[in-house]
C-alpha cells in the first residue's frame, strides 16, 4: 500500500515523539534499612514512591523494598555506591563510624529538635550542605523524612540517672552509641532493625532505642521490657535520605528533576506531621499497658545533651586536626543555628513542655 508522503513523515514524527516519551520513563529499585511494614518503611519510602509518581504524572516509578529482600540492612549506601541498586533509602546514623560528619545530619544528644532542624535543612542550608557531602562520595542526596524525637529506651532494667547506665548493654548507633561509651561507661551494640525486638525480649541487652513512640509501638518493644525511658535527649530528631550515583540523577530529565525534588520535600513535611499524630496516640497506649514511663530528671537529660555537644565538638575539632576542616565548618553553622532559634523562637506559642 502506498501512503503520501506527508502522512509518512507525520507518522515517523509521532513515533519519534513516543519513543522520547517512553524514554523517560525510569524505574528506581530502593532498598531500605528497615523491614516492610515498619513505619518508616511506609511514612518515609512508600509515601515518596507514591509523590514521586504524582508529581511525574507516573514518569519515575520508584519501587520500594524492605530490609533483607534485595540487600542487608545495614549495607544500603555500599550497595548504591556499588551500582547494585538504581537508589537506596537510609540514614546517616549507620555511617557515623565511616565519617563522623554525618553525626550532624544522623541527629544528636543537644542537637536541635524537628521543628528547628528541619526549618535549618530547608531554609538554613542544612540540605545543600548534605548534599556536598554525598557530592564529594560520588552521590545524589533527597532528604526523604525528618522524624520527631524518639523514645530513649525500652528496657530490662530502670534508667534514672548516670549510675544507672555503667556496663548498661544497649542497643544503639550513631553519635549516641559513642556518648554511651566515652562519657557514661555502657556497652553499646549495633544489630539491624530486624532483630531488635528478640534481643529485647530475650534479655540479651538490658535495653534498646529504636524509634519515636509511633515507630516502637508495632515493633511491640513496650511488651518485651517493663521499662520505656523518655525523653529523646539521645535523638531529638532524626533524618532519612535517598541516595543515588550522580550519574543516575544526571541521566534524569532535567523537567523531572525538580518534580523529584518536590516529592522528596513533600513526603518529609507530610511524614513529620503524621509522626506527630501518631506519637501522642502511642504514648498514650504505653501509659496504658504494663510497662513504667520513667521521664528523667531535668539535670540528667541536660547532662545527656551536655555529653552529646561536647563529644560532636571533640569530634570536629580532631578532624580539623587531622587536616578535614568541614565538619567542624558544618557544625558551627549548625550550632549558630541553634542559638539563634534559641534565643529567638521565644514568641512561638507551643502546647505542653
Amino acid at each position: 500500500m502506498n501512503y503520501p508522503s506527508k502522512l509518512l513523515s507525520l507518522a515517523g514524527a509521532a513515533s519519534m515523539l513516543a519513543f522520547a516519551a517512553s524514554a523517560q520513563d525510569v524505574t528506581w529499585r530502593v532498598p531500605t534499612s528497615v523491614p516492610e511494614g515498619s513505619p518508616y518503611y511506609e511514612n518515609f519510602l512508600v509515601r515518596f514512591a507514591d509523590n514521586v509518581d504524582l508529581l511525574t504524572d507516573g514518569a519515575v516509578e520508584v519501587q520500594p523494598f524492605g530490609a533483607g529482600i534485595l540487600v542487608p540492612a545495614l549495607q544500603v549506601y555500599d550497595v548504591v555506591r556499588d551500582g547494585v541498586v538504581e537508589a537506596g533509602h537510609s540514614t546517616p546514623s549507620f555511617l557515623v563510624n565511616q565519617n563522623p560528619i554525618n553525626a550532624i545530619f544522623a541527629g544528636f544528644p543537644g542537637g536541635m529538635g524537628p521543628e528547628a532542624y528541619s526549618t535549618w535543612i530547608y531554609e538554613g542550608g542544612g540540605k545543600e550542605k548534605l548534599e556536598e557531602i554525598r557530592a564529594a562520595e560520588g552521590m545524589k542526596s533527597l532528604v526523604v523524612g525528618i522524624g520527631s524525637s524518639e523514645i530513649m529506651a525500652h528496657a530490662n532494667k530502670p534508667i534514672k540517672n548516670a549510675e544507672d547506665l555503667k556496663g548498661l548493654k544497649y542497643r544503639t548507633s550513631g553519635p549516641w552509641a559513642e556518648v554511651m561509651r566515652d562519657y557514661f561507661g555502657a556497652v553499646p551494640t549495633v544489630v539491624p532493625p530486624g532483630e531488635i525486638y528478640t534481643l529485647l525480649e530475650r534479655k540479651g541487652v538490658d535495653a534498646i532505642e529504636w524509634g519515636p513512640p509511633s515507630g516502637n509501638l508495632p515493633e511491640g518493644f513496650h511488651e518485651a521490657a517493663p521499662y520505656i525511658v523518655t525523653p529523646g535527649v539521645h535523638q531529638p530528631t532524626f533524618l532519612w535520605e535517598v541516595v543515588m550515583k550522580q550519574e543516575t540523577w544526571d541521566q534524569l530529565d532535567d523537567a523531572l528533576k525538580p518534580k523529584i525534588e518536590a516529592a522528596a520535600e513533600l513526603t518529609t513535611l507530610q511524614s513529620l506531621l503524621h509522626f506527630y499524630d501518631q506519637d501522642m496516640k502511642a504514648m498514650g497506649t504505653f501509659r496504658a499497658s504494663n510497662a513504667e514511663v520513667i521521664e528523667l530528671d531535668p539535670a540528667f537529660a541536660q547532662e545527656l545533651s551536655a555529653a552529646g555537644v561536647d563529644w560532636i565538638k571533640k569530634t570536629a575539632e580532631a578532624q580539623k586536626e587531622a587536616g578535614n576542616g568541614q565538619m567542624a565548618e558544618i557544625l558551627a553553622d549548625y550550632l549558630a543555628y541553634e542559638d539563634r532559634w534559641t534565643a529567638e523562637s521565644g514568641y512561638l506559642i507551643r502546647n505542653g513542655n
